[in-house]
């Protein structure tokens, strides 16, 4: 009898071992699978994808991140052609880790001349007050150089793939870049974007309402770039800005006054697959009370291969890493993993307190 109690304690000591074993492995598979592949994402179609913008589709509970596709594959291509005709992409994912290529954005831009093909660049996608906005940058039709007209226009959705033309801004110049929009503590809207004639400068305009745009001139900012995001976070408000040599950081309290970090983001290569080289044009998530930086990079863009035209130059990929606040600014380690899982939002517009 005694061996029987003895055999009995010992299986149930077993299970027991064999259920701590199980939970610690499912465990470690979740953790796992909340890792940020590097890269996080490639286009499946022109392997261009540049630009990103993320945002939570209310509709398919799924993140969408919207990006400008780069034909880098083009085949003889002319001077900047590539980079040109180019549509925006969409990709999809649960968790804001894993992204899957889910179509490009049909646009309805009435404007241009039958046949055209019309180039689409960097756009700013968010959810206010009942309605997907998405402010685009267009340029209208395909070049070989950068010399040509490019606007800002404001286009609706209800669905974030069907999106119906609204307006085109009236901005500083006829050579507009890069919008990013966030709604003011005061009420209103501040819309950031580059002033190419300007020496390519940070300029912003405002809104009451997201369809009426008065442009303010120049942001007060002490050094030039592309691409801001601006967003609120651990007290301040930040603009991110490419700055051609990694990205320039900025804080302010006020979004009118502002102060530049010493150290720029990204400017070092990293070391994870396809980052080995300065990053671009970001969007900053901040979910949960952690802010996540979206960039991308042309992994082959490299010293070695400086001088080299082709796909393997011309390709650019999306990557992720989390920005830290340390002694009251913004650092990161793009060389480590990221453990990312965004929560749902009901709303994505950029505000204060966010």
């Amino acid at each position: 009898m005694l061996k029987l109690l003895s055999f009995v304690i010992f299986v149930m000591w077993l299970l027991g071992c064999q259920s701590t074993i199980d939970v610690a492995s499912e465990h470690s598979i979740t953790n796992q699978s909340n890792f940020a592949p590097k890269p996080l994402y490639v286009d499946p179609t022109y392997d261009g994808a540049a630009d990103p913008v993320v945002i939570w589709n209310i509709q398919e509970k799924k993140w969408f991140m919207f990006y400008t596709n780069r034909r880098a594959t083009m085949a003889n291509a002319k001077g900047v052609e590539w980079v040109h005709g180019t549509p925006i992409g969409i990709a999809e994912s649960t968790d804001g880790a894993h992204w899957q290529y889910k179509t490009d954005a049909n646009i309805d831009y009435p404007l241009l001349k039958q046949d055209d093909l019309a180039t689409y660049w960097a756009p700013d996608v968010f959810f206010n007050n009942g309605l997907y906005h998405m402010f685009l940058t267009i340029v209208p039709g395909v070049f070989q150089d950068w010399k040509h007209p490019r606007s800002i226009a404001h286009f609706s959705s209800e669905n974030l793939l069907d999106w119906q033309y609204v307006s085109t801004l009236k901005l500083n110049s006829n050579r507009v870049i890069d919008a990013d929009v966030v709604a003011l503590p005061e009420g209103g809207y501040r819309m950031f974007y580059n002033d190419e004639p300007d020496g390519k400068s940070v300029y912003f305009a405002d809104s009451p309402d997201l369809y009426h745009w008065y442009d303010q001139g120049k942001a007060n900012l002490s050094s030039r770039g592309e691409g801001p995001t601006a967003f609120y976070w651990q007290g301040y408000w930040w603009l991110v800005v490419d700055a051609w040599q990694g990205l320039s950081v900025y804080r302010s309290e006020d979004l009118k006054h502002w102060q530049q970090q010493t150290k720029r983001l990204l400017e070092q290569p990293g070391t994870g697959a396809q980052d080995g080289v300065k990053g671009g044009h970001p969007d900053v998530i901040v979910n949960n009370g952690k802010a996540y930086l979206y960039y991308f990079v042309h992994p082959g863009n490299t010293e070695k291969n400086k001088g080299i035209d082709n796909a393997m130059t011309r390709r650019s990929v999306i990557q992720v890493t989390e920005l830290i606040l340390q002694d009251g600014w913004l650092t990161c380690d793009r060389n480590s993993d990221t453990v990312l899982s965004l929560m749902p939002e009901i709303s994505n517009m950029k505000q204060w307190g966010r």
